[in-house]
């Protein structure tokens, strides 16, 4: 019976899928995999022939596999590798190189034999590529064929290189490379325009012929395309689906990434569930959307027609639910963030008491506050709470270089007309002038440099807060030490981190703190700001009377808005706010235009904010709510 039910609840999946709670879980389930077939093959006295792929995505199982010869005993001895790709051109000693990248993960820390190591040439003359390609083939073809391949999966659905249009009987070949995987790596390239155009990649039907392939999958914002390429139509355009016509493949996947699997994204189309208020919620804005009627239009035969029967009848009857969930709904939405004094505040998002709160914004960028919940700060601060902004980061790596030497060449003027001693600054000047003329993609920044960047997002961020009505002394910069490497690849957070936070905390004591909860930044920096307050908190909690009194918000930025059903304070904001949080926006000249790191999204991000406001509101209006200009919203962390 347990088989027919997961079978019930995976039929829209076309291949094996296999969920774990997190990344590491999952990464030390295929170490260990892998680990087996070695041994097996060992027992065997037979080589074990591994596809191996790069990015951050099996960094974790290197690091097992690691563990496991350093800790275990495990021998590399009898392992043959051939990875997946790599950039064309490319040095080998590059820091973006897939060589470099294997060798720092894994290949240094192991007894495997130099000669047993395959990675595709990017030094290789144009015209030799073809032949190198065949040799690659016919030598995986000789040890009988890969074992085992770990891919991963780019945002075009590309696994290796081969990106949409490849062919499910494509060798290794060179390729070029879609402009979203070119964006999607310009963050380790210091730029889009230092990111190849080409790259050398083993083909579908190299991979194909593996004995064993496991993609692996992390985070939510691989979730659409896992969906495709598990449960959609097999397409040259998402690479990834061919994968269905194989008998040999799993997808391993953490529990973000499964997200939008119809047995976790809309259940009640698959199975029987167990109706929570906020499966119930989920799933009633779901219908509503979907047949495009506002809640309280909805119908018994709209419930059993579309897979919902059984709420209908667990829970009916069904307008009963509609008045529920429109009123659960409703009293999300508030005009006053920080509570409504002397107010019945039972049905609503905020405590009416005490008045006027202390409220700490954590912003992880300089900008993350005003474009993020700009109308917000505004209205707090309008409302008379004592309101703070703490900025965790300088921002100093996504500042151009032509803007740094602005600046400085204006301190080098004023200071002459000011008639004072610039002989020092102009020195200065030129050797950071020298130095940026002569910079290579992604190198890191003289100190001198990245203090000029980190000083122009600073009065940046004077300048947006000073413009939302706060004093200077209510702004605060954190230069939190994990991201001040001066890298794109930040250190690791240490207790540094944590206690700079938990110092803020206990001077400002708040009942209110606002934190980004936007995990789906492509750079990372939201998750890492967003761990580091929630240990602060934690730690204080257990000490601190007022902090377990302290509500945590979470906000989103420029990439992703929450899900209606996860809202649970929607803060209107006029038009006129509007336009004030934009203006709040307008004082990040650095950011305004052309953005160093803008993601794929081409719209400048006062554009996005604006949108992603207004998008809201509309949701909210489409389900038969009040219609407003914009809405920012929030989702309240549970401790």
């Amino acid at each position: 019976m347990a088989r027919l039910n997961l079978l019930e609840e995976t039929r829209f999946e076309k291949l094996p899928v296999s969920v774990f709670e997190n990344p590491k879980i999952a990464s030390v389930n295929v170490a260990h995999r892998i680990a087996n077939l070695i041994k097996t093959k060992q027992a065997n006295n037979a080589p074990a022939v591994l596809g191996l792929a790069t990015g951050v995505t099996p960094i974790a199982v290197y690091a097992e596999l690691v563990r496991l010869h350093k800790e275990e005993g495990l021998s590399f001895n009898n392992v043959i590798t051939f990875n997946l790709d790599e950039y064309y051109p490319m040095q080998p000693t590059a820091a973006q190189s897939y060589v470099t990248f294997m060798n720092e993960n894994l290949f240094d820390h192991i007894d495997i034999k130099k000669e047993n190591i395959h990675i595709p040439d990017g030094t290789l003359p144009l015209e030799d590529i073809p032949a190198f390609c065949l040799d690659y083939e016919k030598k995986i073809g000789d040890l009988g064929g890969l074992d085992i391949q770990i891919l991963g999966i780019g945002r075009t659905g590309h696994i290796g290189f081969n990106e949409p249009g490849s062919a499910p009987n494509s060798g290794t070949r060179l390729v070029t490379l879609d402009d979203l995987t070119r964006r999607d790596a310009a963050r380790d390239f210091g730029g889009k325009t230092f990111v190849p155009t080409k790259a050398i990649t083993m083909g579908i039907g190299t991979i194909f012929k593996a004995r064993e392939i496991i993609l692996m999958a992390w985070s939510r914002k691989k979730a659409s395309i896992i969906k495709k390429a598990v449960e959609g139509e097999i397409s040259g355009d998402v690479p990834a689906t061919y994968l269905q016509l194989s008998d040999n493949v799993e997808f391993i996947l953490d529990s973000p990434a499964a997200s939008d699997l119809t047995r976790f994204d809309t259940p009640w189309l698959v199975k029987d569930c167990i109706w929570t208020d906020g499966l119930i919620r989920k799933a009633v804005i779901w219908l509503a959307n979907t047949l495009k009627k506002p809640i309280l239009k909805l119908t018994e035969d709209d419930y059993n027609n579309n897979g919902m029967a059984q709420l209908a009848t667990e829970k009916g009857p069904v307008y009963n639910i509609n008045i529920h969930i429109f009123n659960k709904l409703q009293h999300t939405i508030t005009g006053w963030p920080g509570g409504k004094p002397n107010a019945d505040d039972s049905q609503r998002p905020e405590r009416a008491e005490p008045a006027k709160k202390r409220v700490i914004i954590f912003s992880p960028h300089p900008d993350d506050d005003v474009i993020s919940m700009g109308g917000t700060f505004i209205r707090l601060v309008d409302q008379k709470h004592d309101v703070h902004v703490a900025y965790q980061t300088s921002g100093n790596t996504a500042v151009w270089d032509d803007d740094a030497l602005r600046f400085v060449e204006f301190n080098v003027d004023f200071t002459e007309k000011m008639g004072m001693d610039n002989a020092h600054l102009k020195d200065l000047y030129n050797s950071m002038r020298t130095f940026i003329e002569q910079k290579k993609p992604n190198q890191v920044d003289t100190p001198e440099i990245q203090t000029v960047k980190g000083l122009i997002r600073k009065g940046e961020a004077i300048a947006g807060a000073r413009y939302c009505g706060l004093d200077d002394d209510h702004i605060h910069f954190q230069a939190l030490p994990f991201y001040e490497s001066g890298k794109n690849q930040k250190n690791p957070v240490t207790d540094a981190d944590i206690e700079l936070t938990i110092d803020l905390l206990q001077k400002v004591k708040p009942q209110q703190v606002f934190a980004a909860g936007d995990f789906e930044d492509p750079h990372g920096t939201h998750i890492v700001c967003f761990n580091i307050i929630l240990a602060a908190l934690t730690r204080l909690r257990k000490t601190e009377s007022w902090a377990q009194d302290c509500w945590l918000w979470m906000y989103r930025g420029a990439w992703h808005e929450f899900e209606t059903h996860e809202i649970e304070m929607a803060v209107p904001i006029s038009p006129q706010e509007l336009e004030r949080k934009k203006y709040a926006i307008f004082k990040h000249q650095s950011q305004k235009d052309r953005a160093v790191f803008p993601g794929d999204d081409a719209r400048e991000f006062w554009q996005r904010a604006e949108d992603r406001n207004r998008d809201t509101a509309k949701a909210y209006d489409e389900l038969g709510l009040a219609e407003y200009e914009a809405m920012e919203a929030f989702v309240r962390w549970k401790f």
